[in-house]
């Protein structure tokens, strides 16, 4: 069976991984029409349902809370029930989109330790990933979380920053944690809302290569204000072209010239 290409945004919060994010699964849907798409927002705000416009009734941490309260509640089931009822619910809260479906992961119950549990719902999301061609996800800023909560290995590790010194630190850190945990195949960075081209190109980015750079994007913002799809974007909107690229440079998708 052919590996699936597990593409993960990661970055400092606030320098817009989301929206490049929802574009990726947008560009992918559109140069894979006859391939498997997952999306998974691994980010508790659940910004990533937003960018894409779906509507989210339930989450992966949704089911986990609830078989963990049929367990205290003493409705303690073998670990392989507890596996199929994590399974066969995740697949209810899938949601089936045009070229593409999705999921939560939702946020996460800090109190209690359930190992197990979380081991469980670890082992379903990457049997699930298996079923498609391409996973996006989009992470919180950190790989810990990603490596932990979801699954173990990705394909591809885009780190997304501003050009501040800041959203470079966190992409570094990031790097070195995912170097030591992910066994990822390729890694790149893209800078995002830039408005010194020349000195962004002229950084070191701890040895990762630029995949691309994208100034301030006025139809992504007003976009964001109304609340609209990444899917309605101009092709010419520079997140939509910078995506692309990125996507290019990384073995993803074919160049189109």
């Amino acid at each position: 069976m052919q590996k699936s290409t597990i593409i993960t945004f990661a970055g400092k919060g606030g320098v817009g991984k989301t929206s490049l994010a929802a574009t990726a699964v947008r560009i992918l849907t559109e140069n894979f029409k006859d391939k498997r798409i997952l999306a998974i927002d691994a980010d508790p705000a659940v910004g990533l349902s937003t960018a894409l416009g779906v509507d989210v009734k339930t989450t992966i941490d949704d089911i986990r809370k609830s078989i963990i309260e049929n367990v205290e509640d003493g409705n303690s089931k073998a670990a392989i029930e507890l596996l199929n009822e994590a399974r066969f619910r995740i697949f209810d809260a899938m949601v089936e989109k045009d070229g593409y479906a999705f999921i939560a992961v939702g946020r996460p119950e800090s109190a209690g330790c359930y190992c197990k549990i979380n081991a469980y719902l670890k082992d379903v999301i990457s049997i699930l990933s298996e079923d498609f061609d391409y996973v996006v996800i989009d992470g919180e800023a950190g790989i810990e979380q990603i490596n932990r909560r979801v699954m173990e290995k990705v394909t591809h590790l885009v780190l997304v920053t501003d050009q501040s010194k800041k959203g470079r630190d966190v992409c570094k850190t990031i790097k070195g944690v995912a170097d030591d945990l992910v066994m990822y195949e390729k890694i790149g960075v893209i800078v995002n809302r830039v408005t010194d081209e020349e000195t962004v190109r002229s950084l070191d980015y701890d040895g990762v290569e630029l995949l691309a750079t994208i100034g301030d994007d006025a139809n992504l913002a007003e976009f964001d204000l109304k609340g609209e799809s990444v899917f309605e974007l101009p092709k010419e909107s520079k997140v939509v072209k910078g995506v692309e690229t990125a996507l290019q440079k990384m073995g993803v998708i074919g160049d189109r010239t």
